[in-house]
């Protein structure tokens, strides 16, 4: 099993990529939405922002307000740590077994569209790393018109997540994003070429198939062994 990383930063284009990924029937693992589900009103991380941070982060029907809970934590630093520390158990958990789920299936590459991938440390696991990068001053555009704010709220959100430039520097593959839709696209096919080459013998050793193909060889060889000896 293969499992490929993508991340990027704020407005950068993860996503746009994670859904082409998508529409290639390539099985992505969305760590945004698994972080959506262990927020859920009554699960073990709402019950721990809301003992964090107090019932104003709360809407009126009990879910946690998204936007409230971003803008206090994007202007504090150490709100932002503890909010990550909180949730990171829950998310890792719902990542690993949407994992383990695709796992059973047989899938043989899976995409994790992680944003916090090297943060979290995750990217010891993918290989390889895909990191989507756009030019500052497109990134700041892209996100004022996207949300609406000022440069200079705009430019707090991005300086509150690790350089961009510096995950270029660590990834296996980047795809610039700075220019049209039809320029990431055609860069995608080369990445979704190289993604979906034969797996190597440990990651096939890593798949559902690969497992079952080790059990039977073993199986097989217990037996042989036992005949050998009677």
């Amino acid at each position: 099993m293969r499992l490929v990383g993508l991340t990027g930063g704020i407005a950068s284009g993860k996503s746009t990529v994670s859904n082409l990924f998508k529409d290639a029937s390539v099985p992505v693992v969305d760590a945004d939405v698994v972080a959506r589900n262990v927020v859920q009103k009554g699960t073990g991380g709402w019950k721990k922002i809301v003992k964090a941070f107090g019932d104003e982060i709360l809407l009126d029907n009990g879910e946690i307000d998204r936007a409230r809970l971003g803008q206090i934590v994007f202007t504090d630093p150490s709100k932002r740590q503890l909010l990550n520390r909180l949730l990171a158990p829950h998310i890792s958990s719902g990542i690993l077994w949407e994992i383990a789920k695709l796992w059973m299936k047989g899938c043989k590459v899976i995409v994790l569209d992680i944003p916090l991938l090297f943060e979290t440390k995750m990217d010891r696991w993918t290989n390889p790393v895909i990191v989507v990068w756009v030019n500052p001053e497109t990134q700041i555009e892209r996100l004022m018109s996207r949300d609406g704010c000022s440069e200079e709220q705009a430019q707090n959100r991005i300086n509150a997540q690790l350089a961009l430039d510096w995950k270029k520097s660590e990834a296996d593959i980047v795809i610039d994003n700075s220019g049209s839709l039809d320029d990431t696209k055609q860069q995608f096919q080369e990445v979704l070429r190289k993604v979906s080459e034969p797996l190597t013998w440990k990651e096939r050793l890593r798949s559902r198939d690969g497992l079952i193909s080790v059990v039977m060889c073993t199986a097989v060889g217990v037996l042989l062994a036992q005949k050998n000896l009677l």
